[in-house]
């Protein structure tokens, strides 16, 4: 069903024009949907209202965006979270499950409400169980009337790569999680790669136009490597940040990550010209998914001339392409001095309760038994010490406005896509050794830049480290986690609680949150464990993940 907005309801001044604010609404019903975008296989994916894939959500900045969700999936729960939007003032709509909301229950219904405070490049998805990679993900486009580069492209065009599995998250999770089937704890490899969710697209191309394209990453694993043939990219923004311009032939797109790039058309309609997205295949090692027929190349085609022939696949050449630290922001927003708070998180990868498992500082990340948003607002001063939030939601309670440095060492053998909700973070300093032995952060900030890189998913490397700066001035609880999804489901996540006190007094649980978790029979006050009594006494706090899913 198409949105409808209610203009008229306030006006918000920008500088010298004036935007009509607006509620946009959208009713959605998530339906299981048979879908075969490779062509090689029919399979259940999650669609809305009974299509897929899923529609774009689309806002201007300052509309009020209001989501009504009737899970209509029958035999799995659901959420939605918005990737990459700050939920200013709404940390009870950020959507991951266990941490801001309870799990849509089949045949419930749940109302996802919040004001647009920021513009640029984003996209939702299901935050539960491991459940976006089945099809639940789209984009989320929000306009800016004082867009800096107003003015300067003729058209918008939205382009989304994902890698597409045949079989379904919780075979696959099963198998991936179980030291016993998968004792090298690899990840299962995609059948395909899909561009806007199909292969062989075509974009209509008008010559001497310029377009803005938003290219937005909606994978489950995979990164992938972006060419347009004989058109170069001009970089304008990267996770919803304004960046100076910076043109170039191809770009490396991690997990999550969103680009917003213009292209200049040619000046004559003569002929037609190849795209591709190309798979990293350094991160495909699982002999579980048998894909000899995997290409991991899916080419779309740039259509000057509908009667000209489409021309042959593109290929990517051997060259590694652009390091997006080298990006300025258009804001120039200078580094952040003097943190406030250190967090060193080691991360690698281990076996425990018979489950392959990721562990941040040797702890593993599993849902407590009141979601870590509700115990934050129903533990009163308490909740200011982190034991209140149970030892694995890995919490890290941070003081309003205190600048906080994270030191994100990886002692794994492959690279990551790192998250952290309800922030933009800035890249202080990102190593790149070519080594098989982990090289940790040793303090050193002499060669920070003066205005650093900033976005909210970025990749640290194989056996390499990452230091991110960011102002904890969002009262709310957010998560910080690998966007491989597989991961995420194996424990590497921390929480920051930030400024609990303050959201005290700023937020309160929804009374449709009450009602979904009444009706899932999960508590909403108290620690982790659900005391109310004594925050301290953890007893019966969960420790230790669930079995294995049901493949």
């Amino acid at each position: 069903m198409a949105p409808f907005r209610i203009a008229n309801v306030f006006a918000l001044l920008f500088f010298t024009h004036v935007v009509l604010a607006a509620t946009v609404t959208y009713n959605w019903d998530i339906t299981w949907v048979s879908v075969n975008p490779d062509g090689e296989m029919v399979r259940p994916a999650v669609g809305i209202n009974g299509k897929w894939p899923c529609p774009a959500i689309k806002a201007n900045v300052g509309d009020r965006v209001v989501i009504n969700v009737n899970n209509k999936l029958g035999n799995e729960t659901t959420s939605i979270h918005f990737h990459g939007l700050y939920q200013q003032g709404s940390s009870s709509m950020d959507g991951p499950v266990g941490v801001t909301q309870c799990p849509i229950p089949p045949g419930g219904s749940f109302t996802y409400d919040f004001q647009i405070t920021q513009p640029g490049t984003y996209w939702y998805h299901s935050h539960n169980a491991g459940q976006y990679p089945d099809g639940f993900r789209g984009p989320l486009i929000i306009h800016d009337p004082e867009s800096p580069y107003r003015g300067q492209y003729d058209e918008e065009l939205v382009l989304t790569l994902t890698d597409w599995y045949h079989d379904q998250m919780p075979t696959l999770l099963s198998h991936y999680l179980s030291a016993e089937k998968n004792p090298k704890g690899f990840e299962p490899v995609p059948y395909s790669n899909l561009l806007n969710e199909a292969q062989n697209i075509k974009l209509n191309i008008q010559p001497g136009k310029t377009y803005f394209v938003r290219v937005i990453s909606m994978a489950a694993f995979s990164a992938s490597t972006l060419q347009f043939d004989q058109h170069q990219m001009t970089i304008i923004e990267i996770d919803g940040v304004y960046t100076k311009k910076k043109t170039v032939d191809r770009i490396y797109v991690a997990a999550a990550q969103r680009y917003g790039v213009l292209i200049k058309a040619k000046p004559t309609a003569s002929k037609n010209y190849a795209f591709i997205s190309s798979f990293d295949l350094s991160m495909f090692n699982d002999p579980f998914v048998q894909t000899p027929q995997l290409n991991p190349n899916v080419t779309g085609y740039l259509v000057y001339n509908s009667y000209a022939p489409l021309p042959h696949e593109l290929l990517i050449p051997e060259v590694k392409p652009f390091d997006d630290f080298t990006l300025t922001p258009l804001d120039e927003e200078p580094l952040l001095e003097n943190p406030d708070k250190i967090i060193t998180l080691n991360f690698e990868f281990t076996t425990r309760f018979g489950q392959n498992r990721a562990v941040f500082n040797n702890v593993t990340y599993v849902e407590q038994k009141v979601p870590t948003l509700y115990t934050a607002l129903t533990t009163g001063r308490d909740a200011m010490n982190p034991l209140v939030y149970g030892v694995n939601s890995n919490p890290y309670v941070l003081d309003y406005n205190s600048v906080v440095e994270i030191r994100l060492n990886n002692l794994d053998g492959g690279g990551h896509p790192f998250h952290l909700h309800g922030h933009q973070f800035q890249v202080v300093a990102r190593s790149n050794f070519q080594t098989d032995t982990p090289i940790a952060y040793n303090g050193d900030s002499s060669k920070f830049p003066r205005i650093p890189m900033r976005r909210d998913t970025v990749q640290v490397y194989e056996n390499n480290y990452l230091v991110l700066r960011f102002r904890a001035n969002n009262p709310g609880v957010f998560l910080f986690h690998c966007h491989i999804e597989f991961h995420v489901e194996a424990g590497l996540t921390a929480t920051m609680i930030e400024a609990p006190l303050r959201l005290q007094q700023q937020q309160q649980i929804p009374a449709g949150h009450l009602a979904t978790c009444k009706a899932d029979g999960i508590p909403t006050a108290g620690n982790a464990a659900g005391n109310t009594r004594n925050h301290l006494d953890l007893t019966g706090a969960n420790t230790a993940p669930p079995p294995n899913p049901s493949g």
